[in-house]
């Protein structure tokens, strides 16, 4: 059986970590680089730097801060954040990242997915969704395209850090994303996030069963046992928090054991 992953999140905002609630309301938490290096030695899986403001400052990533953060790194690191080209993610991948993650870029030009995996294989290639639930009794005009919201949708698919709406059903783009060449699917609840009452199971469960790749559950995390809930119920490979962490509220091995006493398959930090 497949271990589970327990990733921290680096949300990094002109070249710091910041968590909010729901995407607002940022607070810093510290130095990105120092942040890594700590999590490193705690016995994370891995780790993801998401620059939240690249896409919707229409600027690329703090390249300088990425290989601040890579260079003491031992662990997989996933990068984030105003990628648009194959020269942009080549250019992460040579800055010592393992991955790259496209949420903005993907949305515009879905051909871009196709392509990198293409040129430096699946594994390299997580799509991001940011997703919010769509209100009951909400307006919508189903105009018939492939991924475009419809009576029955449930979730909404946002770019720009959040900040845009995009009419495309969360479900049937991570559905498509899968089927171009991603290798994994980021997937965050915009409802859940900073508030640590839990993931949104129902979410997580919805875009797990309709794919065939590694789902990385985000948003919600307060308490191991919503890592728990959501690697169980949500069908997640992977649990993504921030919050738990960068404040101190529990430490990496704390979350480990929590999972390994309830029968969750998970690498021991004495591997690390």
């Amino acid at each position: 059986m497949l271990t589970k992953r327990i990733i921290p999140c680096l949300d990094v905002d002109a070249g710091r970590v910041v968590k909010g609630v729901s995407f607002v309301d940022l607070k810093d938490a510290g130095d990105p680089a120092e942040l890594a290096s700590f999590y490193d030695h705690e016995g994370a899986d891995e780790l993801v730097f998401l620059d939240i403001t690249a896409s919707s400052d229409k600027r690329g990533i703090m390249e300088e801060v990425v290989k601040k953060v890579s260079e003491n790194l031992f662990i997989p690191l996933t990068v984030g954040g105003g990628l648009s080209s194959i020269d942009d993610i080549h250019r992460m991948l040579d800055a010592g990242t393992d991955k790259v993650s496209l949420n903005t870029a993907a949305v515009h030009d879905w051909s871009l997915v196709a392509a990198a995996s293409n040129r430096f294989g699946a594994q390299c290639i997580v799509v991001a969704v940011d997703a919010r639930s769509v209100p009951e009794n909400a307006p919508i005009a189903n105009t018939g395209g492939t991924f475009t919201l419809d009576p029955e949708s449930r979730w909404e698919v946002y770019t720009h850090g959040g900040r845009k709406a995009t009419g495309i059903d969360a479900v049937k783009w991570c559905r498509h994303m899968a089927g171009v060449g991603a290798g994994e699917i980021l997937l965050t609840s915009m409802d859940a996030d900073g508030h640590k009452y839990g993931y949104d199971l129902e979410l997580t469960s919805a875009v797990s069963e309709a794919v065939s790749i590694p789902v990385i559950a985000s948003g919600g995390a307060g308490s191991p046992e919503h890592l728990l809930h959501v690697l169980e119920e949500g069908k997640a490979d992977a649990a993504l928090a921030a919050s738990i962490f960068h404040f101190g509220t529990y430490s990496i091995a704390e979350v480990k054991d929590y999972l390994a006493d309830h029968g969750v398959p998970i690498r021991p930090i004495q591997e690390s």
